[in-house]
């Protein structure tokens, strides 16, 4: 056993994963200019996500229920704070004015780069966790400064440092906007990871759950980015998500939430901000096309 699991799960997931790469990249609307990019890229996203059940099924198959409902939790908060890393990700490209097959090449590398670091906080972060019990308060405050500081924010992008908005266009070279796609990554992974880990300890289910909503992000960003305006209010959401995974954290030595019930309450909580946003979003945009 290497870290929760046989080193046969860790090289067929690490073979799944260079696989999924590998079809992501031949996708058409990957290759070339293509005249429905969004479809394509629902398709990838579908692609991914009816692959990550698969894998959770398999969990649930040969490890059991509870290791199964955690990687699902895991994929779920990774997946849903990654909405965070797209508008990131839409400034940094209209900042360097990179077009669509270029930005595919860039999120690839993005990619690649992300499972290096993702694996290198999440050994850290279990490490920790096991060796010093206090860093659970650490963790859990963390998180709960994480999440006022998105509800105070206004939107999700106020959380975009900076320096990012400043970016002057690159002149041919992709490496200034990889490096600026890892970095804020990093920050990120910064909020997501422990947010996992307040669901499981288990180092493969925690890894693979969260590579595995890394993976997807590629196509979710192609996918939503002309709607990425609509969620204006999916920051609340994404706050009050990670105040109630630090308070189970911060709770858990007196009450044992399971993990049912913590999955229904992040998916309600993000299921109504999102659909207030999208409604008042069509609600405004309907009155500005009325306007004109």
């Amino acid at each position: 056993m290497i870290a929760g699991a046989s080193w046969m799960w860790w090289l067929g997931f690490h073979a799944v994963v260079a696989a999924l790469l590998v079809v992501d990249s031949l996708l058409p609307g990957h290759r070339r200019e293509t005249r429905h990019p969004q479809a394509f890229a629902w398709l990838g996203t579908f692609a991914f996500v009816l692959a990550a059940a698969g894998f959770a099924a398999w969990i649930a198959f040969t490890q059991g229920r509870q290791p199964a409902l955690e990687w699902v939790g895991g994929y779920a908060i990774e997946t849903s704070l990654s909405v965070d890393n797209l508008f990131v990700f839409l400034v940094i490209f209209h900042g360097f004015r990179i077009s669509q097959k270029r930005q595919h090449n860039a999120l690839l590398w993005g990619v690649l780069g992300a499972v290096v670091l993702r694996a290198l906080f999440i050994l850290a972060g279990i490490a920790l966790l096991k060796r010093f019990n206090w860093i659970t308060w650490i963790f859990g405050i963390f998180l709960l400064y994480v999440a006022w500081r998105l509800v105070r924010g206004g939107s999700a992008n106020a959380a975009i440092p900076e320096w990012i908005r400043k970016l002057q266009p690159a002149k041919g070279s992709l490496l200034p906007v990889i490096l600026a796609v890892e970095v804020t990554d990093v920050l990120f992974a910064v909020d997501s990871i422990p947010a996992v880990l307040a669901l499981s300890h288990n180092p493969f289910v925690v890894y693979t759950s969260n590579i595995a909503a890394v993976l997807g992000l590629r196509s979710l960003y192609f996918a939503l980015a002309a709607l990425l305006d609509r969620f204006r209010y999916l920051h609340y959401g994404l706050g009050a998500m990670l105040a109630f995974v630090a308070l189970k954290m911060l709770s858990a030595r007196w009450i044992d939430i399971p993990i049912l019930l913590s999955l229904a309450t992040m998916g309600a909580i993000l299921t109504v901000c999102a659909v207030v946003s999208w409604f008042v979003g069509s609600r405004e945009l309907g009155s500005e096309l009325g306007d004109q």
